[in-house]
């Protein structure tokens, strides 16, 4: 099974420019990346995917063994990576995907012109003991999750909208919503434990790519000291606040993000 199949893989933009490979978050699929691409586009080949369980992706590629830790994603984006054969590619993760892109560059930083890190999150979940702050209590996590496998539907609806934020405007909420519902609950299941479970802070500082951690000015999910955290252990990283809110700048301020992403990579050439 090629990988351009099995992840419904998008290649658009000029063929001779420099890439941007756009990975979206849990409960998405590309499709959420369709604002910025008209921007990107002008200039950079564009790669879109879906992963695995996501979107078109092929859902007889999914296995609980291989997607149960983010280990099967990151091979995922390195197999990518090399297969496409499109060279150094600059990264462009969204929430959980970021992490991806953290460790994937850590690991292949051959294959990595730079990496966007958009809302990231390397742990959700708040560490007493060190200080950290993810954000979440282990209780709130918890209960997230035991809401989650109880009635997925139920939750999509009820957390969509705080993950999204802007509640002036509802129809980004509906949306995150019907987006959340297309997933198949039991790959969902799975996906939330790596999405919220996976601490990847000691990952952070074997990244020797350059990096860009845009967060947004106010993020239910990932708030400042995530990213302000994330920048203090990527060496030589640049932190940029979006004016946007809410957790998917990439929907909220499409040409805000859009212009951030191509700011990074376009000094990269």
């Amino acid at each position: 099974m090629g990988v351009r199949h099995r992840n419904c893989v998008t290649v658009t933009g000029p063929a001779d420019g420099p890439v941007v490979m756009l990975a979206h978050g849990f409960g998405c699929d590309q499709n959420m990346w369709r604002l910025v691409v008209p921007t990107l586009e002008r200039d950079f080949r564009v790669v879109l995917f879906d992963h695995v369980g996501a979107g078109r992706s092929d859902l007889s590629a999914w296995s609980q063994e291989r997607y149960s830790t983010l280990d099967g994603y990151v091979d995922d984006v390195l197999e990518l990576c090399r297969e496409l054969a499109l060279g150094p590619v600059t990264f462009v993760g969204h929430s959980v995907s970021a992490m991806m892109g953290v460790v994937a560059a850590a690991r292949e930083p051959e294959a990595f012109a730079g990496l966007v890190l958009l809302a990231p999150s390397p742990r959700f979940v708040d560490d007493p003991d060190t200080g950290y702050r993810g954000g979440f209590s282990s209780g709130d996590i918890d209960e997230l999750l035991e809401s989650l496998e109880a009635n997925y539907l139920g939750w999509s609806g009820a957390m969509a909208p705080v993950i999204m934020g802007n509640p002036e405007r509802p129809e980004l909420g509906e949306e995150l919503t019907d987006s959340f519902c297309r997933t198949d609950p039991d790959i969902a299941r799975v996906f939330a434990r790596v999405t919220f479970l996976s601490d990847n802070r000691t990952d952070l500082a074997d990244v020797r790519v350059p990096t860009l951690v845009a967060q947004c000015s106010h993020d239910a999910i990932a708030p400042p000291e995530v990213g302000a955290f994330v920048h203090a252990q990527i060496a030589g990283s640049q932190l940029v606040t979006l004016n946007a809110t809410g957790h998917c700048p990439q929907l909220a301020a499409p040409q805000e993000t859009a212009a951030a992403i191509a700011a990074f990579a376009g000094a990269l050439k």
